[in-house]
């Protein structure tokens, strides 16, 4: 398989990494007296060997925001009031956790760069106003895929094991979480080491006039393809509400066989949500639980099903939902390849490929326009293949 083509192995749903370089089975769950929320730089989503995620996935009674405006999110608020909820961000006024007559009970785990984790704090007056705490690590950082800017800095991930070692007493606890790191970095740094090819970036003018890849599981697993389109009853930013999945649309692109489920809001329905997934708020509020649609999903897929979607927004809203994942595929990635350019969308990127004649919603709502658009862009990348 040519290095362009490996920029489309199948992901894991969970972790988000190739299926070859997922750590989900080296992960724990570890139940944790302490509860940690993490607020992550938008900009470290796209950075494939974080490890905030890693920490948030081991520790099931976490919470993940990402955004870089906090103030008036109400659950950041209400922290903020909570004389037991602090920041863990080194300060010259920071205390040491390890002095603490009354530790926390909820710590905030800033995820970034040293930078953009400065800022975050910085811009944010709810976060100025959390108490600071630190500490000092008995070891130093084995992050060694990623540059730090001191010898003695950390991951997110083995920030957090130190930290809730030292509030809980139980190192031992959670060192299961620095395994699953250290094998990830252990994994990354044998690929580099075998890697035949020079890194991307200089291989950018070698690949120019050449014809981009398709991602060759279209082909090879062309009766496992499922194409999926979700929706969120999605709230502002700052409102304290995460997006949630209210519409769910797939096809198996093999059968036809095709899955829709409108659930009901575990939230409070946004205004906006009716208009922006185009049903009715009345039928919204009627939808399926989501232990309906959870059951009806698991009898829906096969085995060895491949999710493939248009980014990744749709497999968010399904693992918040507890869902039944698979591996997938971005299309959105492959289009951009094949056009060398970014397409604007699932039905301008149908257009730009060819594949104009437009056939019938498949399904109700915005969800079943854009379903069968990444049909149609999935019978162009096919036939392109």
């Amino acid at each position: 398989m040519t290095a362009e083509a490996q920029d489309f192995r199948a992901l894991c749903t969970r972790c988000l990494r190739p299926e070859s370089a997922c750590w989900c089975r080296d992960l724990p769950g570890i139940a944790a007296r302490t509860r940690v929320v993490f607020l992550q730089h938008p900009r470290e989503r796209y950075v494939a060997i974080g490890t905030a995620r890693m920490a948030h996935l081991a520790l099931p009674g976490s919470r993940f925001l990402r955004g870089v405006s906090f103030d008036g999110v109400a659950e950041l608020e209400a922290l903020a009031n909570d004389p037991r909820a602090a920041i863990l961000f080194p300060s010259p006024e920071a205390a040491d956790l390890r002095t603490l007559a009354e530790p926390p009970t909820t710590l905030v785990v800033v995820d970034g760069t040293w930078s953009q984790a400065r800022k975050l704090v910085q811009r944010n007056a709810v976060l100025q106003r959390l108490p600071r705490v630190r500490f000092t690590p008995t070891r130093p950082g084995n992050y060694r895929i990623r540059k730090e800017p001191e010898a003695h800095c950390l991951s997110t991930i083995e920030a957090v094991v130190e930290a809730l070692g030292i509030l809980e007493g139980e190192p031992e606890r959670f060192a299961p979480m620095i395994r699953a790191f250290e094998q990830m970095v252990d994994l990354q740094l044998a690929k580099q080491a075998s890697r035949t090819t020079p890194p991307r970036r200089k291989l950018k003018k070698h690949r120019q006039g050449k014809p981009p890849p398709i991602p060759v599981e279209l082909s090879e697993r062309a009766q496992d393809v499922v194409l999926v389109y979700a929706e969120a009853n999605a709230h502002p930013a700052n409102s304290g509400h995460p997006a949630e999945l209210v519409h769910l649309a797939a096809i198996r692109a093999a059968t036809g066989e095709r899955f829709e489920a409108v659930l009901a809001p575990r939230r409070p329905l946004a205004e906006s949500t009716p208009h922006h997934v185009r049903l009715p708020r009345e039928t919204l509020l009627t939808g399926d639980s989501i232990d309906a649609v959870r059951a009806r999903w698991a009898a829906f897929l096969r085995p060895d099903d491949l999710l493939a979607t248009w980014g990744f927004f749709s497999l968010e809203l399904l693992r918040d939902g507890t869902l039944e994942e698979r591996p997938v595929i971005d299309l959105r990635r492959a289009v951009c390849r094949v056009l060398k350019r970014r397409p604007g969308g699932i039905e301008p990127a149908a257009e730009l490929l060819g594949a104009q004649e437009k056939g019938a919603p498949l399904g109700g709502g915005r969800a079943g326009v854009r379903l069968e658009a990444l049909a149609r862009v999935h019978a162009a990348l096919r036939s392109k293949g």
